[in-house]
């Protein structure tokens, strides 16, 4: 395979269905690579002594996912070697152990794309219209990124 071939891609969806770790990570695959990083955020059963039942995603659908481009075009600036760059996020329902989003970056090597993993969720939680529910055993609640920036404006 030529170079030309595999040129850099990136691979953005939003949607209801259950997200797929091997789907995502083989987006990212590429013979010139030699790393290919995962994260994979999932349902957890519990939060500050509540019981979680599911958590429920909605989104700007559109806004999301120009946000989320634009994270991937910050990724090919900070570290260049980076090839192929894979970001799902679940919406809707998701069970406890299920994946709300998974994320992969393909590179020469290990660095680079741990690195632009770790950037890819810090930035998508901090600045992405992608809003989180939580379900108790009697309640819910909205919760908001701590990270995000229209939360930390002073009020």
């Amino acid at each position: 395979m030529e170079e030309s071939e595999d040129v850099p891609k990136d691979f953005v969806k939003l949607k209801c269905e259950k997200l797929s770790v091997d789907e995502v990570s083989e987006l990212v695959v590429s013979p010139y690579c030699g790393a290919v990083s995962l994260f994979i955020g999932t349902t957890r059963n519990n939060f500050e002594g509540k019981k979680v039942i599911h958590l429920e995603y909605e989104a700007y659908t559109s806004m999301a996912e120009t946000e989320i481009k634009k994270i991937c075009r910050n990724v090919r600036q900070k570290w260049p070697s980076v090839k192929h760059i894979a970001v799902h996020h679940r919406l809707g329902v998701v069970p406890i152990t299920e994946a709300s989003v998974i994320i992969a970056v393909s590179s020469p090597h290990r660095a680079e794309s741990l690195e632009a993993v770790m950037y890819c969720i810090n930035t998508l939680k901090a600045s992405v219209p992608i809003w989180k529910k939580e379900i108790y055993e009697d309640e819910y609640s909205w919760k908001e990124n701590k990270e995000c920036f229209w939360a930390n404006t002073e009020k």
